[in-house]
């Protein structure tokens, strides 16, 4: 007879092992029965689609504690979906581990959260294996979700570090077996379900994003830095270094910014599908850190989980902030959309009315800058748009003694009002025209050339005609904006000459509305949210950048994609090769567009001087200087609530600045002693400037 030390040890031996799955067999016809598809599974199990097949064909089992997740899931169908002809049993759920109780939860409450179902992605998948390192700081719960587009089960980028791990958005983990960047490619279209869905039905989806530590980028073969003399955006590797010729030797393509910080690799479009990767490099200075603070020293899953938010709720990085902020206006506006052609009845790419088409367009002269070959070739000496931000100083003589002895100067930032100005924006579609002595219409977008130096502005007040501030002296050349609120301020307007559009629509509108869900939705992340009062909304403010970093991070990459965008418009010649009149290739993009951004600029300056305006009529306060989006008052105390008008029941008066997360809408930026502001503009200086950088935009280059 056995001893009870023996029965003990055999049962403890039972209570020590595996859990038991039912047949492969079994396991399908649960999932099955639940609604459940194979890749929808795979997502809230943190493995593949193919591992799921696997383990349904009985090729391979699922290993603890995704184990243990699995059986309390089968468990759980198993009472709910019992086999025809047997009696319902209780789960048996019990019987796993306590040790694996708390990821059993959190599998399953995953696998029953409301996702797309999803498909596996082309070609046998590696296991997504492993949650990260322990010495990996774990992704926080608001990282960005999977992709709920079934071809693209893990999102639409992935950081790979030197180890082999692809960190992916949603705390996903796969396993990337690559030694080359042709086997990374490679790897990346047909097995590791990356990608993202288009955001126009008549896009295009966008291309899988893979981000390079400084230990992947050598593990491939790649120089760890990229060192030269040209500014850091223009350097590439050498077309006879080994990775290029590896990539060209594969049958694969460069784009002509060859294999840099941003590299694209694509081959041309086989049928319906994109086979492009995108590359980006960490070592190589991908992540600017004046767009992406503190990214690039992350760990990898946070910097999956920066980007991954980024491009849930802007665009998969294409490049630097600006470049995704002009990809993102396409992506928004495609230039083509399907059209029957009639004679054949064949389905052809035609145009996509509101777009831009897919041919450049030369700007007239005005709207151009110097080097441009429409005025080099033409002679051109009429001047041109001087739509540009404020940079203005009150001249130290217009301050009165009361100002004087205010003990503060409190300056405001205007939330991305370059994006406030988008909004609803009409913009010209087609060439301009040419006309003489036109009569002025505030709803044809274009170029006037007109007096306004008769239009009388208090002093105190910057012109609203020069980004300096100063009276114009005579005619000059406006953007519509400008010259409406000549006509809105009560003053007559007689344009002399006009490069007028006929063609119009509100192109940035989806742009605007995309960028401010973004904008809106990462502050209040960070707990600024639009139902606190002001008091609240500016303790909010002060302590949201340590909040959380990685969401800190996203909301600069935001507004760095607007301002870069919006300044992309007018990208100038890059690099020391380029002479005057040639032509630089940002003049290939249909979106090299001065005249769109000098109408963003102009309202912007616009609706600045229209607040500035009333709030000298309601509170009688005018500014000590204006720089771009920031305005610095003088003020009895050291918050914008001392001086801000408010009705009698407490709610800000409409009209001049107020405070908010919206864009357009103001928040605290500096505060500064008056003696401190005045001695600043008896040297000239801008006080604006010295409370914050200021954000002008400006023509960004690659």
């Amino acid at each position: 007879m056995a001893s009870e030390e023996e029965l003990f040890a055999s049962v403890d031996a039972l209570l020590n092992e595996e859990p038991h799955l039912p047949p492969p067999a079994e396991r399908a016809r649960l999932r099955e029965a639940a609604g459940i598809t194979q890749a929808r599974l795979a997502t809230a199990l943190k493995t593949t689609t193919q591992s799921v097949k696997n383990w349904e064909n009985g090729r391979s089992e699922p290993k603890s504690p995704r184990l243990d997740a699995y059986q309390r899931l089968l468990n759980g169908w198993a009472a709910k979906y019992p086999a025809p002809g047997a009696a319902p049993t209780a789960s048996v759920a019990a019987t796993a581990p306590a040790a694996s109780t708390e990821p059993a939860v959190s599998a399953v409450e995953t696998a029953h959260t409301p996702q797309t179902p999803a498909v596996p992605a082309a070609g046998p998948a590696r296991p997504a294996a492993r949650p990260a390192a322990a010495s990996r700081r774990p992704a926080p719960k608001k990282a960005a979700q999977p992709a709920a587009d079934p071809r693209f089960p893990h999102g639409p980028l992935a950081v790979l570090d030197g180890d082999g791990r692809a960190y992916a958005t949603g705390g996903i983990v796969l396993d990337c077996p690559a030694t080359s960047v042709v086997e990374l490619v490679e790897w990346t279209l047909r097995e590791s379900g990356l990608g993202a869905p288009r955001l126009h039905r008549n896009g295009k989806d966008s291309d899988p994003l893979i981000v390079l530590t400084a230990a992947a980028a050598v593990k491939l073969g790649l120089p760890e830095r990229l060192d030269g003399h040209e500014q850091r955006r223009s350097l590439r590797l050498p077309e006879d270094h080994p990775v290029v010729k590896q990539v060209v030797k594969a049958k694969w393509r460069l784009t002509q910014r060859g294999f840099g910080p941003w590299a694209r690799i694509y081959r041309k479009v086989q049928g319906r599908e994109r086979q492009c990767v995108q590359l980006a490099i960490l070592s190589w200075d991908a992540l600017d850190e004046r767009s992406w603070p503190g990214v690039a020293e992350m760990e990898p899953a946070d910097i999956a989980r920066v980007l991954g938010v980024y491009a849930q709720r802007v665009i998969t990085p294409r490049g630097s902030t600006a470049v995704s902020g002009l990809e993102l206006m396409t992506a928004l506006r495609p230039p083509t959309r399907a059209v029957q052609d009639p004679q054949t009845g064949n389905w052809v790419p035609g145009h996509n009315p509101g777009s831009l088409g897919t041919e450049p367009m030369d700007p007239a002269p005005p709207e151009a800058t110097p080097e441009h070959p429409v005025v080099v070739d033409s002679g051109w000496t009429g001047g041109f748009l001087d739509e540009e931000a404020y940079q203005w100083v009150r001249d130290v003589s217009l301050l009165n003694d009361e100002e004087c002895t205010l003990p503060y100067a409190v300056g405001l930032d205007l939330n991305t009002a370059f994006l406030a100005a988008a909004a609803r924006l009409v913009v010209g579609l087609s060439a301009p025209d040419h006309f003489h002595a036109p009569g002025f219409n505030p709803k044809i977008p274009g170029s006037w050339l007109v007096d306004l130096s008769h239009v009388e502005v208090d002093p105190r007040l910057p012109s609203p005609f020069t980004p300096d501030g100063t009276r114009p002296t005579g005619p000059a050349w406006y953007q519509t904006h400008t010259v409406a609120y000549a006509q809105e301020l009560g003053y007559n307007v007689a344009p002399l000459e006009g490069y007028l559009r006929r063609e119009t629509g509100a192109y940035l509108d989806p742009w605007h509305d995309r960028l401010k869900a973004a904008y809106v939705d990462t502050l209040s992340d960070l707990g600024v949210t639009k139902d606190l009062t002001d008091a609240e909304f500016l303790a909010a403010m002060e302590q949201h950048k340590d909040a959380d970093p990685a969401m800190a991070a996203v909301l600069a990459a935001i507004k760095a994609t607007v301002k870069g965008g919006i300044g992309k418009l007018r990208e100038r010649p890059q690099g020391k090769k380029y002479k005057e009149g040639e032509r630089w290739p940002a003049l290939q993009r249909p979106t090299w567009r001065p005249d769109i951004r000098a109408a963003v600029i102009s309202k912007a300056r616009v609706n600045m001087h229209r607040k500035l305006r009333n709030m000298a009529t309601m509170t009688g306060l005018y500014p000590l200087a204006v720089l771009s989006d920031c305005v610095v008052y003088p003020s009895p105390g050291e918050s914008p609530l001392d001086f801000l008008p408010y009705a009698a029941s407490g709610k800000p008066q409409p009209g001049g600045f107020r405070l908010g997360p919206t864009p357009g809408l103001a928040k605290l930026e500096g505060v500064q002693t008056m003696l401190w502001a005045v001695d600043l503009m008896e040297k000239g200086l801008n006080p604006a400037r010295h409370i914050k950088g200021g954000d002008a935009v400006h023509d960004e280059g690659e």
